[in-house]
């Protein structure tokens, strides 16, 4: 028998639209951002790709591709690796995101609150910089997917504030930022193609490619998706298999029509839509962030 699918009860919302449970969360210091490709249209220049459309649209300018898959980032980036060379692949990569942009005010905002756990599910190194301004020198560190064709074995690198490649995560970090499927900074890791992500998604639901230090800092928490949409099956499996054994109730912010399959994705894992648009949501969260 198929058990009944049921979005979480709505919160009692705030007049700037905020949900009270997303404010009570916050204040009890159990939120784990998790920020989308989206999330960089609210920085003041962002000379660097800010949707999966936009990337591959970037990389098929500069090399062909054929046309039944222009328009898919991860078959393109496949075909890319397997007829010009992973390194060419790379290389394109890091050539999109080579233009440092400026972190927004979400970003600083994020990085000058002190969450423990940052997640940051795109390619740019918006947030890294922001914590590099706001966090301080030594107090936060990151760790990223790395991509088994280069890096066979060996699921995720840490790197410190400082960009330097670390064993593992240091204790007296403040805060750890985690880039799932990689950045282009320090050291151009990037889960980017059909294999990368097959890699990834053969083990991914026996957590393997998930730090376990990720794995100890979701527990109990809420998430907080900004700047994502579950309108592809990677976006999803990823933000499932993240949030698996963290908690019950979490939050997206998403003004768009919704597909089915997003429909089901949040009413699955407990995720209370936020219909407001980044423009109207980030002013509001601010606004709460900076009264703390």
């Amino acid at each position: 028998m198929t058990a009944t699918l049921a979005a979480p009860l709505p919160s009692e919302i705030l007049p700037d639209g905020l949900p009270v449970s997303l404010i009570e969360a916050l204040a009890e210091g159990r939120v784990v951002p998790y920020l989308g490709p989206r999330v960089l249209a609210q920085a003041p220049d962002y000379p660097v790709p800010a949707t999966p459309e936009a990337l591959v649209a970037l990389l098929t300018a500069k090399s062909s591709v054929p046309h039944k898959i222009r328009t898919r980032l991860t078959q393109s980036a496949q075909y890319i690796e397997n007829f010009k060379h992973r390194k060419t692949l790379v290389g394109l990569m890091n050539e999109a995101f080579a233009a440092p942009p400026s972190p927004s005010p979400l970003h600083m905002a994020l990085a000058g609150y002190g969450f423990p756990l940052i997640v940051d599910a795109w390619y740019d190194d918006a947030m890294s910089a922001a914590l590099a301004a706001e966090a301080g020198n030594e107090s936060w560190g990151q760790v990223q997917g790395l991509a088994q064709s280069e890096h066979f074995g060996t699921w995720t690198g840490w790197y410190d504030a400082a960009s330097q490649a670390v064993p593992d995560y240091r204790p007296d970090w403040k805060t750890i930022l985690y880039k799932p499927i990689g950045a282009h900074a320090p050291a151009g890791n990037y889960l980017v193609s059909d294999s990368d992500y097959v890699e990834v998604l053969t083990e991914i639901d026996i957590q393997t490619p998930i730090p376990a230090e990720v794995q100890r800092l979701r527990s109990g928490r809420n998430f907080l998706f900004i700047g994502c949409r579950f309108n592809d099956q990677l976006p999803r499996a990823f933000a499932r298999q993240i949030m698996k054994r963290s908690s019950d109730r979490h939050w997206a912010v998403l003004p768009d029509e919704l597909t089915r399959m997003e429909t089901r994705f949040l009413a699955e894992q407990g995720i209370e839509r936020i219909p407001l648009s980044l423009e109207q949501f980030v002013p509001a969260l601010l606004k709460y962030l900076r009264q703390v």
